[in-house]
């Protein structure tokens, strides 16, 4: 099933907030996460009256954080209520200015261009593993283009995403999002790795990931995936600006977006891996749409503005299509 993930700015919270400012409320969506339910289960598990658990699920949905539904049920209709969202992200900054724009860019785990892969290490799709665990070869069987889990226990991946918005666009900001943890045999939750990410072989920064999770089953993983196995990983944000680059907006280092090499109509590689001399030697594992808990692949977001007075100067590209689809999901995540 679907992560929903929400993000709203800081105005925008203050009735999400004012909806759980309240224990019995809070306590209500956390029930929820595990499975919806009706009133009467509910007010059986909160130990309250019908009525005040009725108030609270209407707050709740007047907040947009619940929904629910009239079904049949052994003594009639009943209110059957589902949490909306997974996760509810707050953008702290001010707003972007009118003309900020977005695009997207999302490649499969599979869809990568270099590997060096060591074991422990191996691939999946969502119907089998690909080739032979813990051989490298495995990453490069044309099968692996299916991949939506991939793991090692060090060296790298590299990716390669298109840069094709129209010449005028002057590129702001680029986000890269992903699922990702460590990489230990079976699962250990405790097992630190310094996983490092290069822009145009520009090191932009590293995280420590805390582990390698398992013990709960991620939820888009396949029936056959076994329980043994890691389940999930870490949603990352790696952000590079004039500013210098962060990782979920917390400041890691004083690399700039100008620093990159990042031209009009011209590539941009990605690379994720261990660097040599990491303190954490603790591998890696992406997770795709397929598998862990958020059904996403690699996503390179660029922000940009427009500046309409180069169009009529430098020419563009002939061709433009898909430049041209690009702008046109401007402001789409």
């Amino acid at each position: 099933m679907p992560y929903h993930i929400k993000e709203i700015s800081a105005s925008e919270s203050v009735a999400l907030f004012r909806a759980l400012a309240s224990s019995s409320r809070a306590r209500i969506i956390e029930l929820l996460a595990e499975k919806d339910m009706n009133i009467n289960e509910l007010s059986a598990a909160l130990k309250l009256a019908q009525p005040s658990v009725s108030k609270h699920v209407q707050i709740l949905e007047e907040a947009g954080l619940v929904s629910s539904e009239y079904v049949p049920g052994p003594q009639g209709m009943q209110k059957k209520c589902r949490r909306v969202h997974d996760r509810i992200v707050v953008d702290m900054s001010s707003p972007h200015p009118k003309d900020d724009c977005v695009a997207e860019i999302e490649v499969p785990i599979g869809m990568f261009t270099d590997v060096q892969a060591i074991p422990t290490c191996g691939l999946a799709s969502r119907e089998r593993f690909i080739g032979h665990l813990d051989n490298p070869v495995s990453f490069f069987l044309p099968e692996r283009a299916q991949a939506q889990v991939l793991w090692s226990s060090g060296g790298y991946v590299e990716y390669v995403f298109t840069n094709s918005l129209p010449l005028q666009a002057k590129i702001i900001a680029i986000d890269l999002a992903m699922e990702i943890s460590s990489e230990a045999p079976g699962y250990d939750n405790d097992y630190p790795s310094d996983i490092t990410v290069w822009l145009n072989d520009h090191e932009i920064g590293t995280w420590i990931s805390p582990g390698d999770p398992g013990g709960t089953r991620g939820r888009l993983n396949p029936d056959w995936w076994h329980d043994n196995l890691n389940q999930s990983g870490y949603l990352k944000v790696w952000q590079i600006t004039e500013q210098g680059t962060s990782i979920d907006g917390v400041k890691i280092a004083n690399v700039k977006l100008s620093q990159l090499g990042v031209l009009p109509w011209a590539t941009i590689k990605i690379r994720i891996g261990i660097k040599d001399g990491a303190v954490h030697q603790g591998g890696f594992t992406l997770f795709g749409r397929g598998f862990g808990n958020y059904e996403q692949d690699l996503v390179l977001r660029l922000h940009y503005l427009m500046d309409n007075t180069i169009s009529s100067i430098v020419g563009e590209p002939a061709s433009m299509g898909l430049a041209s689809s690009l702008e046109g999901s401007a402001g789409q995540k």
